[in-house]
């Protein structure tokens, strides 16, 4: 089953009330936030009245919060990736 992947890139302050109101709807109230909805035609219309203040992509997995935040977190920890010489005194 395929999915949008909805994240509010701009605000949506100073808009009109509906597109407003369809931010809300959609779950989206802070910036870069991301939300799945299931591919449906009453979603995409949804997405078309804010299609300027967000970025959709059409996934096939929803992800879940604690994975989409692994995806941010760095890496734990250094690697070495050359070994020195070492100097004999």
């Amino acid at each position: 089953m395929a999915y949008f992947r909805i994240t509010l890139m701009r605000s949506g302050i100073g808009m009109p009330k509906k597109v407003q109101g369809v931010l809300h709807a959609l779950g989206l109230k802070k910036r870069m936030t991301t939300v799945y909805y299931p591919v449906s035609q009453s979603i995409a219309g949804q997405i078309m009245r804010i299609k300027e203040l967000v970025d959709v992509k059409e996934v096939e997995h929803m992800r879940t919060k604690e994975e989409m935040r692994a995806a941010r977190r760095p890496d734990k920890g250094y690697y070495i990736e050359k070994r020195s010489e070492q100097m004999e005194l």
